[in-house]
């Protein structure tokens, strides 16, 4: 696992692309879910945004680790 990406003579955290990948896939999903009225399953819709994204970002930062 990479610790830096170069993106032009920049180092950036190997993290960093995933994070970013997981706010748009976290985004669309919101989306959705808004799209078709399932926020008013949710006890609290900020929470479930952040839980999702935490979700989200941690699956994605343990498949790092294959």
């Amino acid at each position: 696992m990479p610790r830096e990406i170069a993106f032009s003579d920049v180092l950036v955290p190997g993290l960093l692309p995933i994070f970013v990948g997981c706010l748009l896939l976290m985004w669309l999903v919101d989306s959705l879910v808004g799209r078709y009225g399932l926020y008013r399953y949710v006890w609290h819709p900020p929470l479930f945004r952040l839980a999702l994204f935490g979700s989200l970002f941690g699956l994605a930062g343990l498949l790092l680790l294959r």
